[in-house]
């Protein structure tokens, strides 16, 4: 039996880890997936050797406005821009 994505929106950080320390660069990506699918759905979409993990924080109403606008399918990852 597949295994479904879910209907939740997972909030991932990825970090670059080729940067030096002092100018680390995170972005912030939504995958529409439980939380154990959605590190691997934004680890494809994100340059190699970069190290991501879940993180617990707020969607703005503006983000969730623009997310609800792209009619994400389960499955789906977006980088959220500040």
């Amino acid at each position: 039996m597949a295994e479904t994505f879910g209907n939740t929106f997972t909030v991932v950080a990825v970090t670059a880890d080729d940067l030096p320390p002092d100018r680390p660069e995170q972005q912030i990506w939504i995958a529409l997936a439980k939380p154990d699918q959605a590190l691997t759905l934004v680890l494809t979409a994100v340059p190699e050797g970069w190290t991501a993990e879940i993180v617990d924080m707020e969607v703005t109403d503006k983000q969730l406005r623009t997310l609800e606008e792209l009619s994400l399918k389960p499955g789906d990852v977006y980088r959220l821009t500040k």
